[in-house]
């Protein structure tokens, strides 16, 4: 059994006057010690899913369809308190702003001890003393355990926050975009400390982003979200190497490529589809410079390659419109 299942997973938001459906029929399996890449533009539907999976999307948001099956307990039915115990204990997070993350009244080693003695029910002696080690680990020193959030720097406080998410050992530690209100040298800083935290890990971790850059220096799977809907999903290497979506495709243009030869690097025309209207078809359709007219009707099937999946009815001639992804002017409209 994976670790995580998403199960035919739609989610919705409730707006004034109609719904927008922010997530669209998602299944997806996260096994044991998958570091999963989730990536997308924004307002494709990645911070969606994870709020869904721990149960924290806002008021007008609810998961509408689908199971969510978490160690094999579906996390939809849990009572209040019952996803309360399991937050911190079993899945835990690194959000993307780790000031709102950290109370600005309390000291941050006193937010890490209380999470550590409400939930394993330790002394305050030994919860100090695992809240040190875990500064060991992301390199921040012990005395800074006494000091108020405003005492840290952006860095600091995300490494802080980073500590809290391993303070209780979890099974799946999620990270939401956790480099991007930082300057890129933290940000090289952050995901090499990551990096080297994951190397001991034992348990799963997603990462959520729109840089598959960052994706391909930390995960071993990634999904591709497109339109509240994944679009494509594999093994890390085979997947931006070798795309089989045009959209993945041209995400890979888009960014600089560490390794290889400088190359131009060529934007997406376009905006992603408004998930508040009935869609049909493929939602890249609008934007896909290889579109026929029947990938903007009906359903498009799903393509299974090894341990990998797509959605594209061109998917027999990927090897092609690979080729010819790689020509700036293919994207030009």
């Amino acid at each position: 059994m994976a670790l995580l299942e998403l199960r035919d997973v739609s989610v919705e938001y409730k707006l004034s006057n109609r719904a927008l459906k922010a997530v669209d029929h998602v299944s997806l399996n996260i096994e044991n010690r998958d570091i999963l890449g989730l990536v997308g533009e924004s307002g494709c539907g990645k911070s969606t899913i994870i709020k869904s999976i721990i149960r924290l999307l806002p008021s007008n948001g609810r998961v509408s369809s689908g199971e969510i099956v978490f160690d094999g307990v579906d996390m939809i039915k849990l009572s209040k308190e019952e996803i309360r115990k399991k937050r911190w204990k079993e899945i835990s997070m690194i959000t993307q702003s780790a000031m709102n993350s950290l109370n600005p009244v309390y000291r941050v080693g006193k937010q890490i001890t209380e999470a550590i003695i409400e939930h394993d029910q330790v002394s305050k002696k030994e919860a100090i003393e695992r809240a040190e080690k875990l500064f060991d680990i992301v390199g921040l020193e012990r005395g800074r355990l006494e000091d108020f959030p405003h005492q840290y720097s952006g860095g600091m406080k995300q490494r802080a926050i980073i500590a809290m998410s391993l303070a209780l050992n979890p099974k799946l530690i999620i990270a939401d975009e956790p480099t991007t209100a930082l300057d890129v040298i933290v940000q090289s800083q952050i995901l090499e400390r990551i990096n080297k935290l994951l190397e001991g890990y034992e348990g799963s971790m997603i990462l959520v982003t729109h840089d598959i850059s960052v994706v391909a220096q930390t995960c071993n799977k990634v999904a591709v979200m497109y339109g509240g809907k994944i679009i494509e999903y594999g093994d890390v290497i085979q997947v931006l190497k070798k795309p089989n979506h045009p959209y993945t495709m041209g995400l890979k243009n888009a960014f600089p490529s560490l390794t290889g030869e400088k190359k131009e690097l060529v934007s997406i025309a376009g905006t992603p589809p408004d998930l508040s209207q009935q869609l049909t078809g493929c939602r890249f359709a609008q934007r896909c410079p290889f579109v026929l007219d029947k990938c903007k009707t009906g359903d498009i099937e799903k393509t299974s390659v090894n341990n990998s999946f797509f959605y594209c009815i061109r998917g027999e001639e990927r090897e092609k419109l690979r080729e010819l992804a790689d020509l700036p002017e293919t994207w030009e409209r």
